[in-house]
């Protein structure tokens, strides 16, 4: 008895162990984080540094909360018209990625197996490559006097260079170019493992490949839909770096005004409150994701 006990306590430990390495690591590297950023936005800003939110008087603990960052926020059509901005471009990269990316994980999960490993090296190998080198080569190929306008002109399909860069049709082909992978890769994970037994089914019923497709595929990869809208969805609305080397001023997103106030104007606390608004717009979509999947977890118990 005192044999067993003493193993289920040895065992409970090794558990407690294993389960707080992740709750470890997500405290120290995105919790502390985020409540720093958040104790910064509500700070007020000095020569170099942010105030204390707590003073010592008589012994007695003061605490400063300064909200005026977030009610510029509110108050400004700009940030919201960022904000709004940022979610626009956002969501038509989306669905393009998922017009695009369906059809191509449909093709590589019906696609022989022995050619699968190759064209799930293709997705991924502009990972291989800096991204900055991507966006930048996209450069070369979009400007007046780049490759495509050249080949275009060269054809006598057009007379003068089409303006395609520093606009919204750049910012959109480079956002769509630097996460399709992020759409296909869940697509093809799902899609994968689909049961053909119903598509056999719905044929011997006499449906039509196009009507099994949307009643039967469709619904059965609802989770890989959801979950690469959502990897695609929650990075491109903080998107800079593709805005920053692609788009123009009328293509302003949130993560091209959060560098501005923290590197241009050296507003930490405005930055900061810039920051923590984008992560509550982004709690919104991981909410649903975790909501669904809570569902289809509790669906298939």
């Amino acid at each position: 008895m005192n044999e067993s006990s003493s193993y289920v306590r040895h065992f409970n430990w090794g558990k407690l162990g294993v389960i707080s390495v992740p709750y470890f690591w997500f405290v120290m590297l995105a919790l502390i984080p985020i409540l720093i950023v958040l104790k910064i936005s509500m700070s007020e800003m000095e020569l170099t540094s942010v105030s204390n939110m707590v003073d010592w008087s008589n012994g007695w603990p003061t605490v400063k909360l300064n909200f005026s960052s977030y009610l510029f926020i509110g108050g400004d059509a700009l940030y919201i018209k960022t904000y709004l901005s940022s979610i626009k471009y956002a969501f038509i990269t989306t669905l393009l990625c998922l017009a695009i990316g369906y059809p191509f994980a449909y093709f590589m999960a019906r696609s022989p197996k022995h050619l699968q490993p190759m064209l799930l090296m293709l997705i991924m190998l502009p990972f291989w490559t800096s991204f900055l080198l991507r966006i930048y080569a996209w450069k070369t190929l979009l400007v007046s006097n780049g490759v495509i306008n050249n080949i275009l002109i060269s054809l006598h399909i057009i007379d003068t260079p089409l303006l395609m860069m520093n606009n919204s049709f750049s910012l959109i082909i480079g956002m769509v170019y630097s996460y399709l992978p992020f759409m296909i890769l869940p697509l093809y994970a799902n899609l994968s493992k689909l049961d053909m037994r119903y598509l056999e089914a719905a044929a011997d019923l006499g449906t039509s490949p196009f009507k099994a497709f949307w009643l039967i595929t469709v619904p059965l990869s609802k989770a890989g839909i959801i979950a690469g809208s959502m990897l695609v969805f929650i990075p491109a609305v903080g998107e800079y770096v593709i805005p920053e080397l692609l788009g123009g001023p009328s293509t302003l997103m949130i993560g091209r005004v959060l560098w501005d106030e923290f590197f241009s104007n050296n507003d930490w606390p405005m930055a900061s409150a810039v920051a923590v608004v984008m992560i509550l717009l982004i709690l919104v979509p991981m909410a649903i994701l975790n909501k669904y999947q809570a569902e289809q977890a509790g669906s298939k118990s």
